[in-house]
């Protein structure tokens, strides 16, 4: 039996806009390269859904700042996989038939958030990971996601 790196969606979260935070849904559906329904950001290409570990954000909340799921504008919050140290092009598996392929490692900030402007620092761009949609279908939050061998 081979281990693959492996860990659970703590958050799902949508706003209707971009550049908003966003709030906690609970569960969402994904479809096949467009990205989340409802979601700001679904139809894009190669940033159709955004991840960010639930340790990156605790890297901002040792600072200080009261900061939790979906304040980084991210869709899926996860705990035990080291987003940013997974490679583009790899693969996940999530809840009982989402597949997603990482697109893109951080972002460019042209704007300084509000929480850099608190802190003097921001994880989104570092270790933020974006996505797109391979096979679709409805994640919850307390899913499993793991890397695809």
């Amino acid at each position: 039996m081979s281990l693959v790196p492996a860990g659970t969606v703590v958050s799902v979260n949508t706003s209707p806009g971009k550049g908003q935070k966003k709030r906690s849904a609970g569960r969402c559906l994904l479809r096949e390269n467009y990205g989340i329904e409802g979601d700001g950001h679904a139809g894009t290409d190669f940033r159709q859904v955004s991840l960010l570990a639930q340790e990156s954000i605790e890297k901002i909340r040792a600072k200080g700042i009261d900061v939790g799921p979906g304040d980084f504008a991210e869709n899926l919050t996860t705990q035990g996989l080291t987003l940013h140290e997974l490679g583009i092009g790899t693969r996940l598996r999530a809840g009982q038939s989402v597949l997603l392929e990482i697109t893109r490692i951080g972002k460019v900030c042209h704007d300084r958030c509000a929480i850099f402007r608190a802190v003097g620092d921001c994880v989104m761009p570092r270790e933020g990971v974006f996505a797109r949609v391979l096979v679709g279908g409805e994640l919850l939050e307390g899913d499993g996601i793991e890397v695809v061998p």
